[in-house]
């Protein structure tokens, strides 16, 4: 998977495990409130991306403090992907305090039930860009792909 975003110019994340993106030849990990650190992260890493998910204001505010290279906020909406565990829906308004918080310091990424039709409000409310799974499940997941770029990318 690393191989083939590299070739084809993409960021290649993995996410919660530090030590499969090292081992994989990813360009960085996304961690969670609840793995590894910031900090442990970035000292497996180096010089590579390293994504810390906030869901409060609090943790917005100490994710700032780290090294982390992007901040994300979510869940935006309710969400199928993660279940129980994505946590309570921080809305647009989670977005626009946490914009408010991070102001140009690092990007701001929502996630969370984000799909074609909600991500340009989400944009509005002052996140950088969006992270999306289920909506992009689609058949024709590379048309569906295309009209996020459309979209988002005017």
């Amino acid at each position: 998977m690393a191989e083939r975003c590299r070739e084809a110019g993409a960021i290649f994340l993995v996410n919660d495990r530090a030590d499969v993106a090292v081992l994989s030849g990813a360009h960085g990990v996304h961690v969670g409130q609840d793995d590894l650190p910031v900090e442990a992260a970035r000292r497996l890493i180096g010089k590579g991306v390293v994504g810390a998910s906030t869901h409060t204001h609090d943790q917005v505010r100490a994710a700032l403090q780290t090294t982390a290279d992007y901040l994300a906020i979510g869940p935006v909406f309710d969400t199928t992907s993660k279940g129980r565990d994505a946590g309570p829906v921080v809305g647009l308004s989670g977005v626009q305090d946490a914009a408010q918080v991070i102001g140009s310091g690092k990007p701001l990424v929502a996630i969370g039930g984000i799909t074609l039709e909600l991500a340009p409000s989400v944009i509005q409310a002052g996140a950088s860009s969006v992270a999306v799974i289920s909506d992009l499940l689609a058949p024709d997941w590379r048309t569906r792909a295309r009209d996020y770029l459309r979209v988002l990318c005017l």
